[in-house]
């Protein structure tokens, strides 16, 4: 919950503000100013001062315990013109509270942490628990000093500006060792232990097999991701309650899909109880894995441990058409997010001042996507975070398809949409989609051009507003005033035809004309041709096709 202090009128209507953006994350607190602080720091997860950075320093002051227990704080003027992120940048989250409060209210974020400040990503960011020197090492990456990563156990980490050797470390693993003088420890969710329990098993009696299994094996408890056990015992007492302590998720399984795994142990005493030979182990392998330690019993428990590997994660990113106000913010957080970043050398040159230090660039000329993608699909087989990137919308005409056919269900795949060329020109025309549309590629390098014109005629008869992609080039030009010629089978000279260049580009050209009159030599391969159909009108010099045809009647359908 985030708590909202205010002290004035301007203060509150901002507070009020976003309040009423974010109903359900905020508690507002009334009264005396200092009370409403105190009250919010012992009680809520975040906090946001509309008062004066000094006064807010003077109340926190005597409730400040530490960096890693301390809510974020983020103080915002009375003019709502900076979000300043005051305490608990990191461990608080108040960095990404002040971008977010600043989002809503108009209001330049003030973020003056060191690894923020030039872009990198904080070790006690990652989302994983971190032991050791986490100033020293972070100074070092800052200062550009030999920073190694030992990656004992496979895990998609965002971009670090890393070297093969260093006199600092930082060391991703989920054994149970100390951090050395100048290391820090990553410890990622790699372990599952598997537990099964009798009628009535104590929590103490749980936790101590688990732990003594963990110990015995030189295994971090920081490590576990998950219980898991059988759907019978899922409202066991004992394990609910140990889950609850580890703080991590009971999953479990129905005794079906357990008695189908091979385990090294199984018993005839839980197949009898629960329909399965096997509960710890099955539960502990049933997403797969390696088994580190097998199943161990207590007097009413039983547990294994099984090592999961991370998961290789490909971002399949949309950039948009190019202006930078259209590249979504998700896909901005996803490029920074990536540790590799595979694409299309003009692509990469427009976002590379968003990516990350430490960020491995693959880039490669026009023609090489399938190239491109086989090479995005076997780095996240290798465990990285990987962001594909293709203009507009990279599922339109672009890399989704090519990468998806190649990835398998070993790796985790996220699409982030993106403004597509179609969308991007029709803004600049007016509103031509109005009502049904279609895109069709003219290029006929991939695909025969006896299919692409049975679909451009199917388009003309059933009076489908028609976007082209990849209209014409040097050595494509006969193509659209083919297709041009079958739409003019169907409609009538005058019909709209809007023809964008480069849309939300510095350069970018747009103008309606219309079938009779548009000359294909104007068009090139950074063109869009929008063809209407036969409701679409010229009004006020903008293209509009209207949602439905009762509106040419002169009645208007009703708003939805």
């Amino acid at each position: 919950m985030i708590g909202l202090i205010s002290a004035t009128a301007a203060g509150e209507a901002a507070r009020d503000r976003l309040a009423a953006a974010w109903p359900d994350r905020v508690r507002v607190y009334e009264g005396p100013v200092g009370e409403a602080v105190r009250a919010a720091f012992a009680e809520c997860g975040q906090l946001v001062c509309f008062l004066a950075t000094g006064a807010v320093v003077r109340l926190l002051a005597p409730l400040l315990g530490g960096k890693a227990a301390d809510p974020g704080v983020v103080c915002v003027d009375e003019a709502g013109r900076f979000a300043v992120s005051l305490v608990g940048g990191h461990a608080g989250g108040a960095n990404e509270l002040a971008r977010a409060v600043g989002e809503v209210l108009g209001a330049e974020p003030v973020v003056t942490t060191a690894t923020d400040a030039v872009g990198l990503a904080g070790l006690d960011t990652l989302g994983l628990p971190c032991e050791g020197s986490v100033a020293v090492v972070s100074r070092a990456l800052l200062d550009g000093e030999p920073v190694a990563l030992e990656k004992e156990v496979p895990w998609p980490l965002p971009p670090l500006p890393v070297s093969p050797q260093g006199s600092y470390t930082v060391r991703l693993t989920d054994r149970d060792v100390a951090p050395g003088e100048r290391e820090v420890l990553l410890r990622p969710p790699t372990l599952v232990v598997g537990v099964g329990a009798s009628r009535g098993a104590p929590v103490e009696e749980v936790l101590g097999l688990v732990e003594g299994a963990l110990r015995d094996a030189g295994l971090s408890p920081r490590s576990v991701a998950e219980l898991a056990t059988v759907d019978a015992k899922s409202e066991e007492p004992g394990l609910v309650a140990a889950a609850e302590r580890l703080g991590v998720p009971l999953v479990t399984y129905p005794a079906g899909e357990l008695a189908a795994i091979e385990v090294p142990h199984p018993s005839a005493a839980p197949l009898a109880a629960v329909g399965t030979p096997s509960v710890a182990e099955a539960a502990a392998l049933a997403r797969g894995g390696e088994l580190l330690v097998p199943k161990r019993k207590s007097a009413m428990a039983t547990c294994a441990v099984v090592r999961r590997p991370g998961r290789g994660r490909l971002a399949v990113v949309g950039l948009g058409p190019g202006a930078r106000d259209l590249l979504t913010p998700r896909a901005a957080a996803e490029l920074r997010r990536a540790s590799v970043l595979v694409g299309l050398d003009q692509y990469v040159d427009q976002i590379r001042d968003l990516l990350r230090p430490g960020t491995q660039v693959l880039e490669s000329g026009l023609g090489a996507e399938e190239e491109r993608a086989r090479t995005a699909v076997a780095e996240a087989r290798r465990g990285h975070a990987v962001a594909l990137i293709g203009s507009g919308d990279a599922g339109v005409y672009a890399m989704a398809s090519p990468a998806l056919a190649e990835a398998g269900d070993d790796i985790d795949v996220v699409g982030v949409p993106g403004v597509t060329a179609a969308l991007a020109a029709a803004a600049v025309l007016g509103a031509p989609l109005g009502h049904d549309h279609v895109s069709l590629s003219l290029s006929d390098l991939h695909t025969p051009w006896e299919v692409i014109e049975r679909r451009v005629r199917a388009a003309a008869e059933a009076d489908i507003v028609v976007t082209f992609y990849n209209p014409r080039s040097r050595g494509r030009d006969w193509q659209l005033p083919k297709a041009l010629a079958i739409l003019a089978e169907h409609r009538e000279p005058g019909t709209p035809v809007g023809v964008v260049r480069n849309a939300s580009r510095a350069d970018e050209a747009g103008r309606v004309t219309t079938l009779a009159a548009l000359d294909p030599a104007t068009v090139d391969m950074m063109t869009v041709v929008t063809v209407g159909n036969t409701a679409t009108r010229i009004v006020a010099g903008r293209m509009v096709t209207p949602r439905g045809y009762r509106w040419q009647s002169g009645t208007r359908e009703e708003a939805r």
